[in-house]
């Protein structure tokens, strides 16, 4: 079987679609680290759903000159650990899946990581246990402008639309607000529990 060398940037709690990509059985997964940090992406942010829409939880960085993603050191000045499970207490704990996964969820907001490429890739960790999934991935050695990869660096926007089309499920405010796509994939687990594989399977790829 021919597999699909794919680069894949390491997210916060990524996005659903990023876990299509990830998950796909042809796909063998490298992570990039040694790219220079792009802000305002979701390297260092995930969205969830609020009680007033989509909510942006971001890990503040602590800028120490260096640029590329492995060197980036996250700033603990302040509490924003609690800040975040706080928000997603309170956005998903009257969801039909939140209680199940309360404790593994909560290990996320224990990590003293460093660095946020160490942090991530620890709290995939924990998202795989949840998922019950076993995907191997490994990191690259140096940066490629044009890698002969299939290259997925750009390809998940936190400002714009998804590209990939998914199936609408019930979110918790979804009665009062609508359909909100390609959230985090902890609203996915949230919401749909056990049925997230096989909803993640069914995501359409743009690519």
């Amino acid at each position: 079987m021919n597999m699909t060398n794919v680069l894949l940037p390491v997210f916060y709690m990524p996005p659903i679609s990023w876990f299509s990509v990830f998950l796909n059985p042809d796909n063998e997964i490298v992570f990039e680290q040694f790219e220079n940090f792009p802000k305002q992406t979701y390297r260092s942010r995930t969205n969830i759903y609020g009680a007033n829409g989509k909510l942006s939880l971001i890990i503040p960085v602590h800028h120490n000159g260096k640029r590329e993603f492995k060197d980036i050191e996250i700033s603990y000045r302040e509490d924003w650990r609690s800040l975040h499970w706080k928000s997603i207490k309170t956005a998903y704990q009257s969801s039909p899946y939140f209680e199940y996964y309360e404790d593994q969820l909560k290990k996320i907001f224990e990590l003293e990581e460093k660095f946020l490429l160490d942090f991530n890739l620890k709290v995939l960790e924990i998202i795989q246990q949840i998922l019950k999934t076993e995907k191997a991935q490994s990191l690259n050695e140096e940066y490629i402008k044009n890698p002969e990869s299939i290259n997925f660096r750009e390809k998940f926007s936190a400002k714009l639309p998804s590209e990939f089309q998914m199936g609408e499920y019930y979110q918790t405010f979804s009665d009062k607000l609508g359909f909100l796509e390609d959230l985090s994939i902890l609203d996915l687990i949230c919401n749909k529990g056990p049925e997230s594989l096989t909803y993640i399977k069914s995501i359409k790829q743009p690519y």
